[in-house]
């Protein structure tokens, strides 16, 4: 990839991409119980299973496994230098499936598929679709979802390439669903430990939630999770470069908000302690320091999973806001969303039995 020295990089930008091609990302990475205690320390999640070795031994993990979306944001860290450096922004989410739990002392390492590409009509940049596949150290599957961002052109106005925008899936369906958790032993399922008395069935399609709590995004915090994501995405980092950014200042890395907000969904989901699989999300608007965001869920869908007697699945929409508390569930105004809207997010959670 060119740059201003050949042994450095500037990343790709939308004429590198090809469809078919395949990347192998760096760098491995060995996850580590330090690494849980920062993510834990950066957004307070309260779920009992990723919190307590006892309670996960005692309901059938060997161990407390590493938090679903610290392992999506390792993953999609190792992406950000070949497919977004070079993003205006990040534009969705589909069929993401969490396959197999990550414990502490497990290696992950990402390649990517270049599945699509289309050009904006202003052509001055593309959109770029990758599916992304997260391995353990055994070269198992942990973690496999498609994304689409926007990536500038080097060259503004250079012909498009051949383009094609992948027939992604809606939703993951429910018999897809109980692969990345093991048998729950519901005996030994501590309700008042959890934090929750509500199980799968104490829910019901269409019920909203509001999930009470704000939390203020500062700066620090931010450029601290970032890092340990490994994600060098400029955007995110460098103040210098910020006033020429669309935004004119660093912005919020978008799997922040997905963080804070399902942090903040315990509130109201406290058994809902695995995140199966990711239907689709997006990023609505940017976020900045010194923002509050607040949260709110709607159950979209119930289902059992065949041959799981201890667990069922909910397909769960969380919104995200920003500086506006979630009692009247904003959502859209005619076909525009609110403004306070920042984060649109489609999947399915398991819950006891």
């Amino acid at each position: 990839m060119p740059g201003s020295n050949p042994k450095t990089s500037s990343g790709r930008f939308f004429e590198d991409f090809h469809l078919g091609d395949t990347i192998v990302h760096a760098t491995p990475r060995t996850v580590r119980a330090g690494d849980a205690a920062l993510y834990s320390a950066l957004y307070g999640s309260r779920f009992a299973v990723q919190s307590s070795d006892v309670f996960a031994n005692a309901i059938g993990y060997p161990t407390a496994p590493i938090d679903d979306l610290l392992v999506f944001h390792i993953v999609f860290g190792k992406t950000v230098p070949d497919v977004s450096l070079n993003a205006i922004a990040n534009l969705g989410y589909a069929d993401g499936r969490f396959l197999k739990p990550v414990y502490p002392g497990d290696t992950l390492s990402t390649t990517s598929e270049v599945i699509g590409l289309k050009q904006t009509s202003a052509g001055d940049a593309g959109i770029v679709y990758v599916r992304s596949i997260g391995r353990n150290q055994r070269g198992e599957i942990v973690l496999s979802y498609a994304r689409w961002v926007l990536v500038r052109k080097r060259e503004p106005g250079t012909p498009a390439h051949a383009e094609q925008v992948p027939d992604l899936a809606k939703a993951v369906l429910p018999e897809a669903l109980g692969e990345g958790c093991p048998r729950i032993e519901l005996a030994a399922y501590d309700d008042a430990l959890a934090g929750s008395t509500f199980r799968w069935s104490d829910y019901a399609v269409g019920e909203r939630i509001d999930h009470v709590d704000g939390m203020t995004v500062e700066e620090a915090e931010h450029q601290l999770a970032t890092r340990l994501y490994q994600n060098t995405a400029r955007v995110h980092f460098d103040a210098h470069a910020a006033p020429d950014s669309r935004f004119g200042k660093r912005l919020i890395y978008g799997g922040h908000v997905i963080s804070l907000a399902r942090a903040l969904s315990f509130n109201g989901l406290g058994n809902a302690f695995h995140i199966a699989a990711i239907n689709g999300g997006r990023h609505v608007a940017p976020l900045f320091a010194g923002d509050t965001v607040y949260a709110w869920s709607e159950v979209l869908g119930s289902a059992e999973i065949p041959e799981r007697s201890d667990i069922g699945a909910l397909r769960l929409r969380l919104v995200a806001t920003k500086n506006r508390a979630c009692l009247d569930f904003p959502l859209k105004i005619g076909d525009q969303y609110d403004p306070s809207v920042i984060l649109d997010f489609d999947y399915w959670a398991l819950l006891p039995r």
